[in-house]
């Protein structure tokens, strides 16, 4: 009997073994970590309007519960089955179903708009646009349904008429749609006023804009279509802001009171639908106003505030009105060097200062319906973590979350309750649900989706930046079967720009999975974010200025210096790759400091910045005629010939954000220079090589690297 219960046990030892020794597939490393791998969350959680209870989905996105948040009953509000038989949809899943009110979802397909009662399970048609409708912007208070079609502007209204706002004939005349290339947080273009007696829209003229050819292979023979593209120092968009007055059938234009390209962003409407807010910044993105206008007729109203810095100032958030019962706002400025809040009246006196951080407010997330408290996320004084805060309007500001991580936090109608739904270094994910008084229940914890997978280790770490002071953070992901008396080769994955941040306090520490991939075929892969990256505040990013590539390289070279203090680190064996700002790093690197790495690959890289966009390059680099050193400092082109390594460039032939001409002039230079290089391009892909063809791209990438850097 011993024997046989010896012999099960050693059974079950090596079935556990077995279990938790697979090997991660390429393939799954690159299209499984937000599918097969992704952590148990409350899919599609959301408040019901005005009440305590919340919805999420269950079984495959088919099934709607609804919990109260007092006493946790559970019920099952609805099913796609009972919603695609009563509206005679075809739904497939909850994805893009919203709240109308407390009793009523407001369902989409096809461009078509329903109501559904969860009631009486019934549910009505409100709006059929034409099915080549795009940008389709639902008002809840009046049920009209804005949208676009080809450069103008529509609204279909309750009595299912099709009301056209604009009548442009000149194509390049746009309505409706985001403009600055979704630049100072512009993704939308069309606002519906408070009560909906207005429609607010951008307008961008883009006569003057240059026509930039992109081949399309799909016809026979290929075909090219032109895209207006801005380029840095020439013709740029001319914006306009548009209101439409549903009663009188008439639009009043608001344009920049400065230059014609100046920028209008963040438009906000006031509660009581008599204000328009705009944040008019000029081209050369230095000198920011917050302006007033009158609704009705257009006019300008005042200023309200007024931001210049000598490097850029750039609004990125609409003025937020914490109560519908007056006027008064919170505007998030960067001026003190981080952004903070800021609470003033419609008629321009700061009320007060609301938080003093030395760290960044990223974004506000609510007010309670009183008005007197606004929730808002923050990274904290550890800038890898996103946490959650409020603050009153007297400036008492509370931490909301108590675990350090990044968190997706979403307070209900008063602030009674937060749900709260993070993750970090050893916390899959777990979510939360906060009452006022700061107590928390844990309504669901994942396990870990890779138990089972031989997997490495990721070590957090920071380093020294090239000035001598600053902290910069590191992560350097280890094998599993990490033997520190070998040495081994390192990938180093970069991005180094603005606007974005490898490192952070999340789950897998903001790696890709195809790294711990990679550190499985007996690699380390290192990522460092220099200065210049995001969330730091204003002085650790703005030292880009007018030199990109100077600093972000500086910082990057300590991170290989680091390296090569690790006796397990084969300094001899460094690659390098990255993609978009990543592969204009990847490439100045390779040509700037050839004696570093013996393998590079770039995608889709900026290789001179008088091929890339006005608003974006404008901000860190001025202009060619202003900053003609810059420029020439910053462009690869200038550095061919000190190539020693092996270079591999990627570009997707369809990439309307870095266009292909970087590329191919770079590789006009290597020619003339007589340098051989490595091309391969993504035909019809745009910016990013997505979907299947990834795991090619992947593929492509990480086999260069081996074969290569030997």
């Amino acid at each position: 009997m011993k024997r046989l219960s010896l012999l099960v046990l050693s059974c079950l030892i090596s079935i556990i073994a077995s279990s938790q020794t697979q090997k991660l597939t390429l393939e799954q490393s690159v299209l499984e970590q937000n599918r097969q791998f992704r952590a148990d969350k409350l899919i599609g959680f959301q408040w019901i309007p005005n009440t305590n209870n919340y919805v999420y989905y269950t079984d495959k996105m088919t099934k709607m519960l609804a919990v109260s948040a007092t006493d946790s009953k559970t019920t099952e509000t609805v099913t796609l089955e009972d919603i695609n038989s009563a509206l005679g949809t075809k739904l497939k899943n909850f994805v893009g179903i919203q709240w109308i009110d407390s009793n009523a979802l407001l369902v989409s397909e096809g461009g078509k708009q329903y109501a559904y009662l969860t009631t009486s399970k019934k549910g009505t048609l409100i709006q059929e646009p034409k099915s080549s409708c795009q940008n389709l912007t639902y008002d809840i208070k009046k049920r009209n349904l804005a949208f676009t079609e080809n450069n103008n502007l529509y609204y279909y209204n309750v009595n299912k008429e099709i009301v056209q706002v604009t009548n442009e004939t000149n194509e390049a005349i746009v309505s409706g749609q985001f403009f600055a290339r979704s630049e100072f947080g512009i993704r939308d273009g069309i606002f519906w006023s408070p009560k909906s007696n207005f429609l607010a829209f951008y307008q961008k003229d883009q006569t003057e804009v240059a026509d930039y050819p992109i081949l399309d292979i799909n016809e026979t023979p290929g075909k090219l279509v032109n895209i207006k593209y801005p380029m840095i120092g020439q013709k740029s968009e001319k914006p306009r802001v548009g209101i439409y007055n549903l009663a009188s059938k008439k639009t009043v234009f608001i344009s920049p009171k400065g230059n014609q390209d100046d920028y209008q962003t963040n438009l906000s409407w006031s509660p009581d639908e008599k204000y328009v807010l705009i944040a008019e910044l000029n081209r050369a993105q230095n000198d920011m106003s917050l302006n007033v206008y009158d609704a009705q007729t257009g006019n300008f109203v005042r200023t309200i505030l007024n931001e210049k810095n000598d490097n850029w100032v750039e609004p990125e958030h609409p003025a937020f009105f914490p109560s519908n019962a007056n006027n008064n706002f919170v505007w998030i400025s960067e001026k003190s060097g981080f952004n903070n809040l800021y609470y003033y009246s419609i008629e321009g006196r700061l009320i007060k200062q609301l938080t003093q951080n030395k760290f960044p407010v990223r974004e506000i997330i609510g007010s309670n319906t009183a008005g007197n408290e606004i929730y808002f996320k923050a990274t904290g004084e550890n800038p890898t973590n996103m946490l959650a805060y409020k603050v009153d309007l007297n400036g008492k500001q509370t931490l909301i979350t108590k675990d350090q991580g990044v968190h997706n936090c979403i307070p209900n109608f008063d602030g009674s309750y937060f749900f709260d739904e993070y993750s970090n270094h050893s916390t899959p994910s777990k979510s939360l649900l906060y009452s006022k008084n700061g107590s928390a229940k844990t309504l669901l914890e994942s396990s870990n989706k890779y138990a089972d997978y031989k997997m490495g280790t990721a070590e957090i770490k920071t380093i020294k930046s090239a000035d001598g002071t600053t902290d910069l953070y590191t992560r350097l992901i280890k094998p599993s079967n990490f033997d520190p008396t070998k040495k081994y080769p390192v990938l180093v994955y970069v991005y180094g720009g603005p606007h974005a941040q490898l490192i952070t306090n999340s789950y897998l520490d903001g790696a890709n999975l195809w790294m711990y991939w990679m550190a499985e075929q007996g690699y380390l892969v290192f990522t460092v974010d220099n200065r210049g990256s995001d969330n730091r505040g204003f002085a650790f990013e703005s030292v880009i200025h007018g030199r990109l590539g100077v600093n972000e390289i500086e910082d990057q070279i300590k991170g290989v210096d680091y390296l090569k203090s690790l006796p397990y680190v084969d300094e001899n064996r460094l690659a390098i790759h990255g993609w978009s700002f990543g592969g204009f790093m990847t490439t100045s690197i390779m040509l700037r400091k050839p004696d570093v790495f013996k393998v590079g690959i770039a995608g889709g890289p900026v290789t001179d910045w008088n091929y890339y966009e006005v608003m974006y390059g404008e901000r860190y680099m001025d202009t060619p005629a202003e900053n003609q050193k810059g420029f020439d400092e910053a462009s690869t082109l200038n550095y061919v010939k000190n190539l020693k390594g092996k270079l591999l460039l990627i570009h997707g032939t369809s990439d309307d954000t870095v266009v292909m001409q970087n590329n191919f002039v770079l590789l006009k230079k290597f020619i003339e220079a007589e340098k051989q290089v490595d091309f391969f391009a993504y035909p019809m892909h745009e910016h990013n090589v997505i979907g299947k063809d990834r795991v090619h791209l992947m593929t492509k990438v990480l086999n260069y690297v081996i074969e290569n850097n030997k």
